[in-house]
Parts: structure tokens; sequence; C-alpha cells
């Protein structure tokens, strides 16, 4: 099961960053990439985000490639699931 959600764009290289990152620390993710799914894009939009990337880890909504956010959104993730 995907701990994150991960709106992204096929050039954003703050994506590619973000992605590889998640990656490397065996962070599940779900890309949903608002270039090649309109639906996605409308999501964004209905978040009240305007750009990318924007991870969304439980209720949290972490707007560029902040891995600090990231870690601390899924360590709060995790003691609401204990």
């Amino acid at each position: 099961m995907a701990q994150a959600i991960v709106y992204s764009s096929t050039n954003c290289s703050f994506c590619k960053q973000l992605k590889t990152y998640l990656t490397e620390q065996n962070i599940a993710f779900e890309e949903r990439n608002i270039d090649e799914k309109e639906e996605f894009a409308q999501e964004l939009n209905r978040l009240g985000v305007m750009s990318v990337p924007l991870t969304v880890i439980g209720e949290k909504q972490i707007l560029g490639f902040n891995p600090t956010r990231i870690k601390k959104a899924l360590a709060a993730l995790e003691e609401t699931a204990q």
C-alpha cells in the first residue's frame, strides 16, 4: 500500500528528485502525473494547489521537494496507525 501520493508532471526536475528520494528511502508512493491524466490535474486543483510536486501523506500536503517534512509526516502517520 502506498504511504504517499505524489502529484507530478513530466518535465519537472523537482518531481524527479522527489521520486528518486522516495524510491531510495523505500517509501511506497503512488504517482499521479498531471500531464498524463486530466483527472489528476483536477484533483490537484481541488486541493487548492497549482504547482508540483505535491506529496500527500495522510492529511498532510507537502509542496516541493522537502525530505524533512516528508519524514515528519510519515512518522506522524505511523504514530496514528498504532
